[in-house]
C-alpha cells in the first residue's frame, strides 16, 4: 500500500510509536554480497561499543547491570533487544554504524516490521528513523505511573558512574 506522510504517521502511531520520526525513502536496486551476515555481526559489535555515548537512554531501559555491562562492552546483546538498520539493505541501505539503531524486539522492532510490511508494494516507503542510537518511547522515559523510581534513578546513576570510570 502506498502511504502519504500523514497516513504513515497515523499507522506508526497506531502501532504505539507516535514519537518515532519517519523518513521517506525510494528503494534502490542493490546487490547483497554473500558475506553480508558476517559483516553485519561485526558491525553489531562495533555498534555495541559505540553505545557508551547513550548510557542515559540505556539506563531507562532498566537492563540488569550484567546485561548493561555486556552490551556496552560488546560481549552480548540482552534478550528482547534488536539492532535495526534505518535503511535496510534490501532498500539500498549500507552496513554502517550511522545506519543502525537499537530498540526492544517486542513490541517495537516487531511493530516496525509490521509497518514496513504494510508498504511492501509501494514505490516510495516510509521508514522509522529514531533521532538517537537507542529508541525508547518518550512516554516511558519518565518511568511511568507507579513502579520503582528509586531503582530507575539508581540504574541511571550506575550507568553514568560506569561511563565516567571508563572515560566514556
Amino acid at each position: 500500500m502506498q502511504l502519504n506522510k500523514s497516513n504513515a504517521e497515523r499507522l506508526i502511531a497506531d502501532l504505539g510509536m507516535k514519537d518515532v520520526p519517519i523518513i521517506e525513502h525510494t528503494p534502490t536496486s542493490c546487490v547483497i554480497t554473500p558475506d553480508w551476515f558476517k559483516k553485519y555481526k561485526e558491525l553489531c559489535h562495533e555498534f555495541m561499543l559505540s553505545l557508551t555515548d547513550s548510557v542515559e537512554t540505556l539506563a531507562f531501559m532498566n537492563l540488569p547491570q550484567e546485561e548493561f555491562m555486556n552490551l556496552i562492552t560488546g560481549h552480548s546483546i540482552p534478550k528482547n533487544i534488536s539492532f535495526r538498520l534505518r535503511i535496510p539493505l534490501i532498500f539500498g541501505g549500507k552496513l554502517e554504524i550511522d545506519n543502525m539503531f537499537m530498540c526492544r524486539t517486542f513490541p517495537h522492532s516487531y511493530n516496525m516490521d509490521r509497518f514496513l510490511m504494510a508498504q511492501s508494494d509501494a514505490t516510495t516507503i516510509w521508514l522509522p528513523n529514531p533521532t538517537h542510537k537507542v529508541y525508547h518511547p518518550a512516554q516511558t522515559l519518565g518511568g511511568g505511573d507507579g513502579g520503582n523510581g528509586t531503582e530507575d534513578r539508581l540504574t541511571e546513576t550506575i550507568a553514568s558512574q560506569i561511563a565516567s570510570d571508563r572515560d566514556f
